[in-house]
């Protein structure tokens, strides 16, 4: 008596993707339901202001202005364009070669933190290692 094992067709697996994808999106409607969406909040900083007194004897200064549009001035004049290698050559002709030469910077509250930074660049590429910010007098301090 010989046995006869029938073999049937072997079907290929299927994933069938329709109940994954419902699964899916209930967990992001929940996602969405229970998420609270909150304001990025600012950080509170409180600025330091100066005290100091006016030094007697100031040597050489270049005042370069930032303002709150990202233009430049050297010394009260215009630089043309926002360029850091055009503010570069402004500082350069302003030094006159003088690397002892400090460089204020006065910028605008409302300044964005980029154009500082490409006045201290251009300082840099100008060789001017003295640099300060001008800060405005506390409210019951003396005047700089």
């Amino acid at each position: 008596m010989a046995l006869n094992f029938r073999t049937r067709p072997k079907e290929e697996p299927e994933i069938n993707l329709v109940p994954f994808i419902d699964v899916l999106l209930v967990i992001i409607i929940f996602l969405m339901l229970a998420t609270t969406f909150s304001r990025f909040r600012e950080l509170q900083v409180t600025l330091p202001s100066a005290n100091a007194q006016p030094l007697e004897q100031r040597a050489k200064e270049i005042v370069v202005m930032v303002a709150a549009d990202g233009r430049y001035a050297v010394n009260g004049t215009p630089v043309e364009g926002r360029a850091v290698e055009l503010l570069a050559a402004a500082l350069v002709q302003a030094a006159a070669g003088n690397t002892k030469t400090t460089l204020i910077i006065s910028a605008d509250a409302a300044a964005a933190h980029q154009s500082v930074i490409n006045v201290m660049d251009a300082a840099r590429r100008a060789g001017l290692n003295q640099l300060t910010f001008a800060t405005q007098a506390s409210a019951g301090g003396a005047a700089p």
